[in-house]
């Protein structure tokens, strides 16, 4: 009969000091703390006429008695059986305590006298030892002799003594230990062992293939190494040719899983594989992958990120609470950008996304035109629409919640004028703006932040934005995704001012007087020949007011939202994430009643024919703005088939 003893209660190991443990000092403990030679379980006063010894009985001890009566001290087996059972009784088991420790319980009650040391040794077939804090397996699993599972999850060992493991084991699980290398496995590994589950723990380095083989593995059916990091598939999958008996498979979660050919190429590699990462690999996937194996090795290891940005919604119109300029400005203007940091690939082209990095402060032209409608105009129409259609008593009320509204929302600091970064700005670089720059826009080390092209204010932003990122470090990509990336809403505002050129007098001015002189002489002398003098021209149209010329300030940032997108289904298959990132609430009702006015104004100019409309103003009860929102979607590119694998990476 199989029984296992299950160590996932909440006891540690008693006398044993945390990150000493060994293994057979956990299953010595668990079985401590079923109790096996205390009430209700062993032999005491509560059962002690069963297990008299045995001596020469009168006749009269031998004629059968009517009923078999216990003496008042003792509780007979079904009471005591009916203690270890019952869920309310303060002798039952734990709730995760499993149906092998009820076995054990019922069978120190039935029958006591077997509970040995012999008896655990010849007896357990399963052993599970999970977050116990071990860190040695010890030579006293020896002395299990017919062990055939060994599960040590979820603890510290670092180094596994292959002497150590009983010879008959068919099933070994290390999941989430700190196992660096399979050498020591590799010493005298269980020659029948069947499954091997080296999943979380921190495999590296190409050297590591070399134990994944035949030699160390004959029977080895079923392998788990997923998130580890291991880099090398076209090495990997050499050494597992040689396993003939695998056919379940789990790589996942390992930068090598994250090249676009990773499933197609370990398929076509290992034919006989029937389950790849928990998915089973079908006649038709064999089909399309067919081939690929055979330029396995010309193929780049890189991987493939298209990163897309879209629609922004939410996003309030601080424009409306700007006080009027003078005729000296300063005139503003507002864009709007979503950020994202993304991980810095070392190996990659050095200038691959110049053009496509966020600048924290971007540099802006130092001279600038004015746009057709001048912000003095945009201004003055936003307030005409206030005193023109907002009623006095919503007028009254917007006072407060305007000047309420300005000094939370656009409390920020201006950014002086600084050297600015250049555009591939690393985290180091940028830490020495820190005092400066909001930290929230600056990206975390070992990433670069990119950013969207910049819009003005709208309803909806859409940034249509889309990129692809081509990493070749593999190991820092699975790092980031398992951290994920922050993405950022900004908003920037930039005042300009009106230049003022100084006066210069032109070299031509001096010779005006002389020119005008000689022209006077030539038409005299061409009138003197008979030459008709020429219709006298209309008089030019007043020219427009040549455009202004502005000087910028170095522009203003604000976060307006922040948050985490979570990027591991990526390494678990997913080929996609998709997320609405949700910032919450930032608009007020100050500002929508301002919008709502300028917007009835603009209404009401291209309609003049129709009666105008009444505004309605916005009131606090009926009033349910939109979140910020953004849409971000992170694809990790796959292959389809052999054909495009070979067409898209070969070397």
């Amino acid at each position: 009969m199989e029984a296992s003893s299950e160590s996932e209660s909440e006891a540690g190991h008693g006398t044993q000091r945390p990150g000493t443990g060994t293994v057979s000092a956990a299953v010595h403990e668990h079985l401590r703390k079923l109790c096996l030679r205390e009430f209700p379980c062993g032999a005491g006063s509560w059962n002690k006429s069963r297990f008299l010894p045995q001596t020469w009985r009168t006749w009269r001890e031998l004629v059968p008695r009517e009923e078999d009566v216990v003496s008042p001290g003792e509780e007979t087996v079904e009471a005591l059986l009916g203690l270890v059972r019952s869920p309310h009784s303060p002798w039952a088991l734990l709730n995760d305590s499993n149906a092998e420790d009820s076995f054990l319980r019922e069978l120190a009650i039935r029958n006591p006298m077997t509970i040995r040391d012999t008896f655990f040794y010849s007896y357990f077939r399963s052993l599970r030892v999970v977050d116990k804090e071990v860190t040695l397996v010890d030579k006293d699993l020896l002395k299990f002799l017919k062990l055939e599972e060994l599960v040590l999850s979820a603890n510290r060992i670092k180094e596994v003594e292959a002497a150590n493991l009983p010879p008959t084991l068919k099933v070994l699980e290390l999941y989430g230990n700190e196992i660096s290398s399979m050498e020591c496995l590799c010493a005298h590994p269980p020659t029948g062992l069947q499954h091997l589950g080296l999943g979380h723990n921190k495999l590296q380095g190409p050297s590591e293939s070399l134990h994944i083989t035949a030699d160390h593995w004959p029977n080895l059916v079923s392998l788990d190494l997923g998130f580890n990091d291991l880099m090398d598939l076209q090495s990997m999958l050499a050494r597992l040719r040689t396993l003939r008996h695998l056919r379940l498979l789990v790589l996942q979660g390992n930068p090598l899983a994250l090249v676009p050919y990773y499933r197609g190429l370990t398929v076509d590699s290992l034919a006989k594989l029937c389950v790849l990462d928990d998915i089973t690999v079908s006649p038709n996937e064999k089909h399309l992958f067919r081939g690929l194996s055979l330029n396995g090795d010309l193929l780049a290891q890189e991987a493939q990120l298209v990163v897309t940005i879209g629609n922004v919604r939410g996003v309030p119109d601080t424009s409306l609470l700007d006080p009027e300029p003078g005729p000296e400005g300063p005139f503003i203007t507002y864009t709007y950008y979503v950020t994202y940091d993304f991980v810095k690939d070392e190996e990659g082209e050095a200038n691959e996304y110049t053009d496509l990095l966020a600048e924290i402060v971007k540099p802006s032209p130092s001279l600038e035109l004015l746009v057709e409608e001048s912000p003095e105009e945009v201004i003055e129409n936003v307030m005409e629409d206030v005193v023109e259609e907002v009623t006095e008593e919503v007028e009254g009320s917007l006072e407060s919640e305007v000047e309420e509204w300005g000094e939370s929302e656009l409390s920020v600091v201006s950014v002086p004028s600084t050297v600015l970064p250049t555009p591939r700005a690393s985290a180091e670089e940028l830490a020495k703006l820190r005092p400066r720059i909001d930290p929230r826009l600056c990206p975390s080390p070992g990433t670069v932040l990119f950013n969207t092209t910049h819009k003005p204010w709208a309803e909806v932003i859409q940034c249509n934005y889309e990129v692809q990122h081509v990493l070749r470090d593999l190991v820092p990509l699975k790092a980031f995704l398992l951290a994920g990336t922050t993405v950022t809403v900004v908003e920037e505002k930039i005042l300009s001012w009106p230049v003022v050129l100084p006066a210069v007098d032109s070299p031509l001015s001096a010779k005006k007087g002389k020119g005008e002189k000689d022209k006077k002489e030539k038409e005299k002398d061409r009138k003197g020949k008979g030459e008709k003098e020429p219709a006298k021209q209309q008089a030019p149209k007043k020219k427009k007011e040549p455009l202004k010329e502005l000087r910028q300030d170095p522009p203003i940032l604000q976060v307006l939202g922040r948050g985490l997108v979570v990027l591991e289904p990526l390494l678990v298959g997913e080929p996609l994430v998709s997320s609405v990132c949700n910032f919450g609430v930032i608009r007020t009702l100050a500002s929508d009643r301002l919008a709502f006015a300028r917007d009835s104004k603009k209404i009401k100019k291209t309609a003049k024919k129709e009666k105008p409309k009444a505004v309605i103003p916005i009131y606090e009860g009926d009033y349910h703005p939109e979140p910020l929102t953004v849409e971000v979607q992170i694809q990790l590119n796959q292959c389809r088939s052999a054909e495009e694998a070979l067409h898209t990476f070969a070397v």
